[in-house]
């Protein structure tokens, strides 16, 4: 009993709670899955309890505000939830701190401070003498796995080039997962959820890729190994540059699609009690429990899912940049 309690505690963040009115489902599932200028904690009663982010626009200057004084500056939410100007309809340039920019940010500092703490541990300790304890335990395993069993096979001999990167991606992306799916603040930003930051991570493996291609590669894309006709048409070169693209852009997608349908499946589950508050007190107790327990289930699987898509993600980047590496058969005997 004392376990469904803490359960129903840690998903109190994301229950909309109201005395009263029909639950706006549109407006609860993009409410938590979107972007936003204030970061909202819960709703008590009809009162939403939130945190303030800085509005910052620039036109004809820069302004900054918060949400609660966006009319004062004249500025108001468009239909799309974005700040344009109250008087001609027109988008500002708008660099503010959203939610999922001070999740970002957070989560950034968090990564960082437990990497340093991590190689703080290596730096007061000799390794061969005792093993590691703490964070250093926690991240040597991962750390030992991604590049041994993912990076050095993917990549191959100069595997060591692109670790760093490789295991930024994976700890990144890990780190926001986590987070994401952490339902108390400043849990709960949808950060990996959101097609900019996958598409930015795409782009990064996408330049690690073709920045750092070697000749050979370039010449199977260019001028491959086919017969002269598809070469003189040309459709394999066209098919070869297609992919260059394809690749990261698959790479995007399915982080963000993975992420976003899992958020989207826990709020789906959990917004059962309220929809079916008018069926009873039986039936809206029964599915109250069983709504609970399978998003504790939901919340299980998220977690595995968190460490899947960032190995997911990080092997493949892995595999497209020992692509780019791949020597003729011919130099390899």
């Amino acid at each position: 009993m004392k376990r469904l309690w803490l359960i129903l505690f840690l998903l109190l963040p994301v229950l909309p709670v109201r005395a009263a009115g029909d639950l706006d489902m549109n407006a609860y599932l993009f409410g938590h899955v979107g972007d936003a200028y204030e970061w909202h904690i819960t709703t008590i009663n009809e009162k939403e309890i939130v945190i303030p982010l800085p509005c910052i626009v620039i036109e004809n200057g820069i302004h900054v505000f918060t949400l609660h004084h966006a009319a004062e500056n004249g500025y108001a939410l468009n239909a799309d939830g974005k700040l344009v100007n109250a008087a001609t309809g027109m988008r500002p340039i708008d660099i503010s701190i959203t939610k999922n920019v001070a999740g970002l940010i957070f989560d950034s500092i968090l990564l960082c401070v437990l990497i340093l703490l991590c190689a703080r541990w290596y730096k007061r300790h000799d390794v061969l003498k005792e093993k590691p304890t703490g964070i250093a335990a926690l991240f040597e395993p991962l750390i030992v796995m991604i590049e041994q069993d993912v990076i050095k096979d993917a990549v191959g001999p100069e595997y060591k080039r692109f670790s760093p990167y490789l295991l930024t991606a994976f700890f990144f992306i890990l780190i926001n997962n986590l987070m994401g799916i952490f339902p108390v603040f400043p849990g709960g930003a949808n950060i990996t959820g959101n097609i900019a930051v996958t598409g930015v991570l795409a782009v990064f493996t996408f330049l690690m890729v073709n920045l750092f291609g070697d000749k050979h590669y370039w010449k199977d894309i260019l001028w491959p190994d086919v017969p002269i006709f598809l070469k003189a048409i040309p459709i394999m070169p066209v098919i070869e540059i297609l992919g260059m693209f394809t690749k990261p852009f698959s790479l995007m997608i399915r982080l963000f699609a993975n992420m976003l349908a899992g958020h989207i499946m826990l709020l789906s589950v959990i917004a059962l009690i309220f929809l079916s508050a008018a069926m009873g007190p039986v039936l809206n107790g029964s599915l109250t429990v069983i709504a609970a327990l399978f998003g504790v289930f939901l919340d299980c699987l998220e977690l595995l899912v968190a460490f899947l898509q960032a190995y997911v993600f990080t092997m493949l980047s892995s595999v497209f940049i020992g692509l780019a590496h791949q020597k003729p058969a011919h130099e390899t005997n």
